[in-house]
């Protein structure tokens, strides 16, 4: 009998970012790398891990602006675009690399992995990835759950009714694309604050996670700490992020990825080589980018690199793996012995963590959950659904307002390089429940704005463009984006308002940004009773 449970969490989300208007768009390289370096080489993990009878569980939460990526159609012929000439480019380097025995090995790794990613993307799954994770999930090994619409920042949201939104329109879209109810969601940023749990239980939520200071710092304080969850007034559930076991795989000093072994992020071809033989592979502006082939180590914190050895990084992962099992064996043992119950430890990370900043990570979590299965009999994977059925009585706390990054209290999110952001969004929400409210029952060219416009609030809301400009990485595209939408929505307000609709341009936004093709603006009507709202959500997506 094991003494103790570990959930590891992953959260998969990028902003949505797609530009029908251009060619090719360099900020659409986000969403492509990530499917060939993470989204793919996890589900590969996870099916190797099925196919061998290993039994697991894992969460996931996959963000509904990410799932609108998977299913765009546009998307995926430019990926398939992008994965083929990936292979091309790979074949010219098991060509170039043949005599020198340091890189070949590691460009015939590459050829091999990117062959795979097309035939997993285009001829195993039709060029859609949800239909892979909801067979993971249907497995019994992956608990999907969702997240923010847009991952709207929820504590520095005013308006009650657009936050609702932000998690109904996600519970929707999760029911329609993988056919039940999410049982838990990731705020987006780990964002809380109180009275969001109270949204959360109207729309069938059952838990969601915090940091571990919204745990530590709830009131009353919790007895078990981060170590079980507490139920809010509301009755759903918080867990809190353990941070033991995060900083081990965090931490840019003592985390795991920054081993000497492993794959060096920083180094890669699209800057190495020789221009004009990259140049075919690179944006149509030419540009230097990523290409994803990468041949050195980390070596050491100066610019010297040695070769990536692949047989040295995969035994380091199997070190790594077992070093971080005996850690959480140890943890959960002491846990266990001055803990009433069985301690639940919360690991929670960005899932693009694995494989594209940590290559080996997606192997390290494989050989995690094998030596967890064979190697120990102490803690045992659970989702944190499955421990809330095995221990449904919790203490009723309430948490503190809180966020994951820097301090842990919003202040990733508001400060000097986005606060401008606020006054806009806060009126950009005030004026959609108000249109809601004054147009209840729009047909045609009318109900196509409103749509339109709720979809416009809905970008504007995502918290990577504020994230984006505190961190300092490509704030000339987040500001962009930001006056773009906020321009965009005030447009259709005020032709909605003044009754003068220009089809020609509500045409070219819905082609522009045809996210949630199916939404209905009647949820930003504040008449309405949560339950009304819930049906008039559904009704969009049967």
């Amino acid at each position: 009998m094991e003494k103790g449970y570990l959930a590891l969490v992953l959260h998969a989300h990028l902003p949505f970012v797609r530009h029908p208007e251009f060619p090719d768009f360099l900020e659409e390289d986000w969403f492509f790398e990530a499917i060939t370096e993470t989204y793919i080489p996890l589900l590969k993990t996870y099916q190797h891990l099925v196919a061998d009878g290993i039994p697991f569980r894992i969460t996931m939460s996959l963000s509904p602006t990410l799932i609108s990526m998977f299913k765009d159609s546009l998307l995926q012929r430019r990926y398939l675009q992008k994965i083929e000439k990936l292979i091309e480019l790979a074949e010219k380097e098991v060509q170039r690399t043949k005599w020198l025995p340091e890189f070949a090995e590691t460009a015939h790794m590459y050829l091999e992995h990117f062959r795979f990613c097309h035939y997993f993307f285009a001829e195993k799954y039709r060029c859609d990835l949800t239909l892979a994770f909801k067979e993971m999930m249907e497995s019994g090994c992956l608990e999907l759950i969702t997240c923010g619409a847009t991952h709207g920042y929820l504590p520095l949201m005013l308006n009650q009714t657009a936050m609702q939104a932000q998690v109904s329109i996600a519970v929707q879209l999760h029911k329609q694309v993988f056919g039940r109810a999410p049982r838990g969601i990731w705020l987006p940023e780990c964002g809380y604050m109180p009275g969001v749990d109270q949204i959360l239980r109207s729309e069938g939520i059952r838990f969601f996670f915090t940091d571990a200071h919204g745990i530590l710092h709830a009131s009353p304080r919790p007895k078990y700490g981060v170590f079980a969850p507490i139920y809010c007034p509301s009755g759903v559930a918080a867990f809190g992020r353990d941070l033991e076991s995060s900083k081990q795989v965090w931490s840019a000093n003592e985390g795991y990825p920054g081993d000497p072994d492993y794959r060096e992020f920083y180094r890669d071809i699209g800057y190495d080589l020789d221009y004009e033989y990259i140049r075919p592979y690179l944006p149509s502006n030419g540009i230097r980018v990523n290409t994803g082939i990468k041949y050195h180590r980390i070596t050491g914190r100066t610019a010297y690199k040695e070769p990536y050895n692949i047989w040295a990084a995969r035994e380091k992962a199997a070190i790594h793996a077992g070093n971080f099992m005996f850690n959480r064996e140890k943890q959960i043992e002491y846990l266990a012995s001055i803990l009433d119950r069985p301690p639940i430890v919360v690991s929670p990370y960005d899932a693009e963590l694995f494989g594209h900043w940590w290559f080996e990570g997606p192997l390290w979590l494989d050989y995690l959950i094998r030596k967890i299965t064979y190697d120990q009999k102490t803690i045992k994977l659970i989702s944190p659904a499955d421990y809330l059925e095995m221990f449904p009585r919790n203490q009723v706390s309430t948490p503190s307002m809180s966020s994951w990054g820097y301090k842990g209290f919003n202040e990733v999110w508001l400060e000097g390089s986005n606060d401008w952001i606020y006054p806009h969004l806060h009126k950009a929400a005030d004026r959609m429940v108000e249109l809601a409210y004054t147009f209840p029952n729009a047909d045609g060219d009318l109900r196509r704005a409103l749509n339109q416009a709720a979809r416009e609030l809905l970008l504007l809301q995502s918290s990577d463009w504020a994230f984006i400009m505190k961190t300092g990485t490509m704030v000339e595209y987040a500001v962009r984006r930001t006056k773009v939408h906020i321009h965009r929505f005030n447009e259709l307000y005020d032709q909605i308002k003044y009754n003068r609709i220009d089809p020609n341009y509500l045409s070219e936004l819905e082609w522009k940004d045809n996210i949630f093709p199916d939404l209905n603006y009647a949820i930003y009507n504040p008449t309405l009773s949560p339950q009304d709202r819930q049906a008039e959500v559904a009704a969009t997506y049967i």
